[in-house]
C-alpha cells in the first residue's frame, strides 16, 4: 500500500508521476486496489478503464470532483467474456452518436456498425440484426448511418482487432465527442456514459461460486 492517506480524492487531468502532482481517476483506483500508482491498473477491465481516463480527461474541472465516488465501483471488474468490448463500446457510442459533431458520427456510426456485428456472431442472430438501443442511436443520424453500412459493406484488407484497436478508438471519439458537442450538459452525459459502461462490465462478471456449507460433526 502506498504511505499516504486521502479520503477525499481530487482529480485532475492526464498522467502524474506521484500523488503530489495529482491523480485522474485511474490512478487512484490502483492506489485502492493496493497496486503500484499508474493509470492502468490490473483491478479494472482495460477498455472500462480506457472509458474512465477519457471522461476524467474531458469532464470540466467543475464537473469531475463528481466522479470521485465512482472509483472503488471499478476494482475488481475485470470480466473475461467477449461480450465485454463490444458491449461497452456499444453502450458508450449509443450515448455520443446524437449528440457529437456530422464529423464524428460517421467514425462512430461505422464502430457501432462493425461491433454489433461481433455480437451478432457472438449471440448467434443474424449478421445485420442491431439491438433495440444501437438501433435507435443510428436512427437518430440517418446520413451517417447510410454511408456506414456502404462503408462496412465494402471488402478491407486486412483484419483490424476490434477489441485493441477499433474498440479503444471508438471509445475515446464518443467521450471526445460528448465533451466538444454543442451541448449545455456535457458533465453530465460523460458521467451517465461512464456509469453505464461501469454497469455493462458489472453484468458480465461472472457469478461468484457458491458457499458450500458443512454440516458439523457431533461428537459423543
Amino acid at each position: 500500500m502506498n504511505n499516504f492517506d486521502l479520503t477525499v480524492p481530487i482529480l485532475s487531468r492526464g498522467k502524474h508521476r506521484n500523488p503530489r502532482k495529482g491523480a485522474c481517476f485511474m490512478e487512484f483506483a490502483s492506489y485502492l486496489a493496493g497496486e503500484p500508482w499508474s493509470d492502468h491498473p490490473s483491478c479494472t477491465h482495460p477498455l472500462l478503464a480506457g472509458v474512465a481516463r477519457d471522461v476524467n480527461d474531458c469532464t470540466t474541472d467543475a464537473g469531475r470532483a463528481r466522479l470521485a465516488p465512482m472509483i472503488p465501483s471499478v476494482i475488481g471488474l475485470v470480466p473475461d467474456d467477449p461480450h465485454v468490448v463490444p458491449r461497452i463500446t456499444a453502450v458508450c457510442i449509443q450515448h455520443a452518436l446524437p449528440v457529437v459533431s456530422q464529423e464524428r458520427q460517421y467514425i462512430l456510426a461505422v464502430g457501432l456498425l462493425v461491433g454489433e456485428r461481433n455480437l451478432a456472431v457472438l449471440d448467434g442472430r443474424p449478421f445485420d440484426s442491431l439491438e433495440p438501443a444501437s438501433q435507435e442511436a443510428l436512427d437518430s443520424v440517418p446520413a451517417a448511418t447510410k454511408w456506414a453500412r456502404t462503408f462496412t459493406a465494402r471488402p478491407h484488407r486486412g483484419n483490424p482487432d476490434f477489441a485493441r484497436r477499433t474498440a479503444p478508438r471508438a471509445v475515446s471519439c464518443a467521450v471526445e465527442g460528448i465533451s466538444q458537442a454543442c451541448i449545455t450538459n456535457p458533465d453530465e452525459r460523460l458521467y451517465d456514459l461512464l456509469e453505464a459502461a461501469i454497469a455493462e462490465a458489472k453484468a458480465w462478471m461472472p457469478a461468484p461460486a457458491p458457499v458450500v456449507q458443512r454440516e458439523s460433526v457431533k461428537v459423543r
